[in-house]
């Protein structure tokens, strides 16, 4: 995860070795997405999914201790193969954690993924680093990376 110029936000930057298309049915298709999201040893659920600007995401991880952590992504901004803007870690009464951006480019058949998150404070980003990094959280895109060889090419990395 890297310092971004704005306090407030933690920045992260992957280059996939697959087409834009198949990192984008990793991230929109629930069978796919199951398969990946989340750090190394959680497991997911997919209860409904509307991938679509105004549209929600209601999961639950399933962390390797058996706590579940529910939870509903809104989506703002949807531009298939190109953006997701949602707000991350809400659930019921309880308010999201923080913004998410993610832009996927497509160079020269690999993909590039950005993702911002936005939080509401540099204090509170600062916090949440630490509790990523703790959980393992950047294994999440380790693991979608491990996914999209396996996809493209039906090798398994480990």
């Amino acid at each position: 995860m890297a310092t971004h110029p704005k306090s407030n936000v933690i920045a992260i930057n992957r280059i996939y070795d697959a087409p834009l298309q198949a990192v984008w049915e990793a991230w929109a298709t629930p069978e796919q997405i199951s398969q990946w999201w989340g750090p190394r040893g959680f497991t997911l659920t997919v209860h409904d999914r509307d991938l679509r600007s105004g549209g929600h995401w209601h999961y639950t991880m399933h962390g390797p201790d058996g706590t579940d952590y529910e939870n509903t992504t809104q989506y703002l901004d949807v531009v298939p193969m190109e953006r997701l803007v949602y707000d991350h870690g809400g659930h019921k009464d309880r308010p999201p954690l923080f913004r998410v951006t993610v832009q996927f480019n497509e160079l020269q058949g690999l993909t590039e993924m950005t993702m911002e998150m936005a939080f509401a404070s540099a204090e509170i980003a600062h916090e949440m680093k630490g509790h990523i990094r703790q959980a393992g959280g950047e294994t999440t895109w380790d693991r979608l990376g491990e996914f999209l060889v396996k996809k493209t090419t039906g090798q398994d990395i480990f």
